[in-house]
């Protein structure tokens, strides 16, 4: 069985339909040379419309001032010294003054209206086709009118003798062919004058049509629309910040995330970064007068690790990214290893004086076994003590008691002032955990491996306000590093676990600040540095004694919290 042969199969192609461009270039290329080809149409519209009653109003004005100087005396006196003849004074006149200024005619009448002057003699003693009266009668005339030579534009003005009086009237005809045939002659240049215009407009539509391709990347007016949605959506939806600035430094663009984290609102765009942020190294490193990747920097109490990437137009766009809670974690980190180092010590030593008093055990020597464990858990007992009796806060005293293993393991002896007291109202506990332990950690490192190493750590205080002070056994800091150290990123340690350091002394000052205090750094009393915190309104007013079902004082609603 034969198969069934069909036809030859042809390929298929999709019509391209007419119609619109979705071109930016083309789209603007095309309307730019509608509106450039409209305007030149009108501009020449526009300048031939006055151009005929111009050129009318000339040539009537022309043949008004030939006959004005045709109108002699001496013409007057030849028209009324005799009868009108074709080879008389008057007929000679007025075909001398035809033929010298191109006139049609000139025609000369008396009174009557009878023709004493005519380009065709036979014309001559006969009476005009047009009516005479207004030129008779004194006044001057222009007109364009049709008599026995054709249409033509004609100025009439009447003949006074030596006295003064109406002896006739003088008309001169100028052939209204020469009229149009002007106009026509005027066109060509005209429209090469508009062609090139023309030419002119869409050389310059098409230049800037090239130059909005280029800076459009050729994309349609609905691509640009999606991009323009889809980059809103985001801005506004992604978890970093995103700040654009433009070539002058001010600026741009700033997205939710970035306003929250700089604690901006959306009138910050269009003002000058500076002027938005202050000085200080969050505006510098956003501004490029830092450079580098990844840099580190602190707004308020948020740590933020920020981006720049300059753009084709002189401006740059910075992402800053929240690692608050990430600096948390790695400084627990650090402090949990800190802690697992101690352990271990501990466990050390811990074998070993068990083996001591296994020894003493077996040795029989019951009294001095007593003795040794009596004073083994006197020293850490009084320590939990000394701290316990002091900082009434329990979450500060525990702090304080893990320091002082931590001390004790690294060979560095960390005291109470005697004077020292802070009573168990704190209205944030967290904050001032977070300023004490930054500046015990910065003083067990500086008071390490020193002779007679020790650190200090006095509370007081006043009203409200809690006077932190810090104090180590170190080497101290210079005075004209003294400032410098609370700078974000400035550090003389080797990097821990978590990347970043220089940031804890910073992180102290803008938690005093933000509290309308400030912290400082100067000479302690026997060497070394001395740190001092100022807390204004950190305790409540609520008494140490309070009962339980007192009202608890609110936390302060900080940022990051």
């Amino acid at each position: 069985m034969n198969p069934v042969r069909t036809g030859p199969s042809r390929p298929l192609t999709r019509r391209r339909r007419l119609g619109w461009p979705r071109r930016v270039f083309s789209q603007v290329l095309l309307m730019q040379l509608a509106v450039a080809t409209g305007v030149t149409v009108l501009a020449t519209g526009l300048f031939l419309a006055p151009l005929g009653a111009q050129l009318d109003d000339q040539v009537m004005r022309r043949a008004l001032a030939i006959a004005g100087t045709t109108a002699s005396p001496r013409l007057a006196a030849d028209l009324t010294a005799g009868p009108p003849s074709a080879r008389g004074p008057v007929q000679a006149e007025a075909e001398r003054v035809r033929t010298s200024t191109g006139a049609e005619y000139v025609v000369v009448m008396d009174v009557r209206g009878v023709r004493w002057s005519h380009p065709d003699p036979v014309q001559i003693g006969r009476r005009v086709s047009t009516d005479p009266s207004e030129a008779l009668a004194g006044r001057e005339v222009m007109e364009i009118d049709s008599g026995t030579l054709g249409r033509s534009a004609r100025g009439k003005v009447p003949l006074r003798d030596a006295d003064g009086r109406t002896v006739g009237a003088v008309s001169v005809g100028i052939e209204y062919d020469s009229v149009r045939d002007r106009l026509l002659g005027a066109i060509p240049g005209l429209l090469a004058y508009a062609g090139g215009a023309l030419a002119a407009g869409a050389l310059a539509a098409y230049l800037i049509s090239r130059r909005l391709q280029r800076q459009t990347h050729d994309l349609a007016f609905s691509d640009i629309s999606a991009l323009l949605a889809e980059r809103e959506a985001m801005l506004h939806g992604i978890r970093e910040g995103v700040v654009a600035l433009d070539r002058n430094g001010s600026v741009r663009l700033m997205n939710d995330e970035a306003q929250r984290l700089l604690g901006l609102g959306p009138e910050a765009a269009g003002r000058p970064l500076d002027e938005v942020l202050g000085r200080g190294r969050t505006a510098d490193v956003l501004a490029g007068r830092v450079t580098g990747e990844d840099l580190v920097t602190v707004r308020g109490h948020r740590v933020l690790i920020a981006n720049r990437m300059p753009t084709d137009d002189g401006g740059a766009v910075a992402t800053l990214r929240d690692r608050t809670e990430l600096e948390h974690l790695g400084r627990e980190l650090d402090a949990t290893r800190g802690l697992i180092d101690a352990l271990r010590a501990q466990d050390h030593e811990h074998a070993n004086r068990m083996h001591t008093l296994l020894g003493l055990l077996e040795l029989e020597m019951h009294e001095e076994a007593v003795e040794f464990v009596t004073e083994v858990v006197g020293v850490h007992r009084a320590t939990a003590e000394q701290v316990t009796e002091k900082v009434h806060d329990p979450l500060l005293a525990a702090l304080l008691v893990g320091k002082a293993t931590v001390a004790a393991e690294r060979g560095v002896s960390l005291r109470i002032a005697p004077d020292s007291l802070l009573p168990d109202r704190l209205v944030d506990p967290r904050e001032l955990a977070t300023v004490v332990g930054n500046l015990v950690d910065n003083a067990l490192d500086a008071a390490a491996g020193t002779p007679d190493a020790r650190v200090g750590v006095s509370f007081r205080c006043e009203d409200r306000t809690v006077v932190l002070r810090v104090s180590d056994s170190g080497p101290g800091v210079p005075e004209e590093r003294r400032e410098l150290i609370f700078t974000e990123g400035w550090t003389t340690k080797a990097l821990p676990s978590h990347g970043k350091r220089g940031l804890g002394l910073a992180l102290v000052r803008r938690l005093a600040e933000r509290r309308g205090g400030g912290a400082t750094v100067a000479g302690g009393p026997g060497g070394g540095a001395e740190f001092t915190v100022v807390l204004p309104d950190a305790l409540s007013d609520a008494p140490a004694d309070a009962p339980a079902d007192a009202p608890v004082v609110p936390e302060p609603a900080g940022e990051g919290r």
